[in-house]
């Protein structure tokens, strides 16, 4: 499936949620605040309907791959909300979502030490990116707290002008900030919205991880590789 070679490759453009985090272990506890906030007071069995319908198993505590949860913007999670009843306005409800999530980095869990990380892949030449569904403050914050943006190129979020996933903008725009045509680029991700807009895009190489809500068997048929997790792909590129 893979269509260049290995060592064409020259810029990384990462997801973040459940690629650079571990999906579950962060964001578990945020999905039940957010169908808290948006029941509004309804009661328990009501927030728990609203995570259902996004995407979320409220007893094992499992989200489901390429479900808004995993692959919605706070807009598109909104909105998801309000269609199975909370009594919220989308755009109010937006607007707290985007404040949640951006607290939420400090109790992120991250896949590996990613200040280390992404100093390596910087050695090396590689231009690195994040696009994310997530909003642009919220990745900064994550980059931040995680000690690498410094060593970021590129940073895209649902707000940041690129459009959303599966469209091809976000890698587009990576391309256009650090002089590489798509074809140089790889795209890691852990849902197929990822693999979607890289193959949208024309990036060269699709790679998924499996510290998110995919697997290998809803990766597969998108991705050139699967990967326990981002640390693979050190090993994958040719030094």
């Amino acid at each position: 499936m893979q269509s260049v070679p290995l060592s064409s490759i020259a810029g990384l453009l990462f997801d973040k949620d459940g690629t650079l985090l571990c999906y579950d272990e962060s964001w578990g506890p945020v999905n039940r605040e957010a169908a808290r906030i948006a029941a509004a007071g309804g009661g328990a069995e009501f927030e728990e309907r609203l995570l259902v319908a996004c995407g979320m198993d409220p007893v094992s505590g499992k989200t489901r791959a390429d479900s808004l949860f995993a692959a919605g913007t706070a807009a598109q999670i909104a909105a998801g909300f309000v269609a199975a009843g909370s009594p919220l306005a989308v755009g109010s409800l937006t607007i707290e979502l985007d404040d949640l999530f951006v607290r939420a980095s400090d109790f992120s869990v991250a896949v590996t030490d990613l200040g280390a990380y992404f100093g390596r892949l910087k050695a090396r030449g590689f231009r690195l990116g994040v696009a994310s569904s997530d909003n642009e403050r919220s990745i900064r914050e994550t980059a931040r707290r995680f000690g690498f943006l410094e060593h970021l190129d590129f940073i895209a979020g649902y707000d940041s002008g690129h459009g959303c996933k599966p469209e091809p903008g976000m890698v587009l725009g990576f391309c256009a900030a650090v002089g590489l045509q798509p074809s140089q680029v790889a795209m890691v991700g852990d849902n197929n919205h990822d693999l979607h807009m890289g193959k949208a895009a024309g990036a060269g190489l699709k790679v998924a991880v499996l510290t998110g809500t995919g697997s290998r068997a809803t990766l597969a048929a998108a991705a050139d590789h699967v990967l326990d997790d981002i640390t693979g792909l050190e090993t994958l590129l040719p030094a």
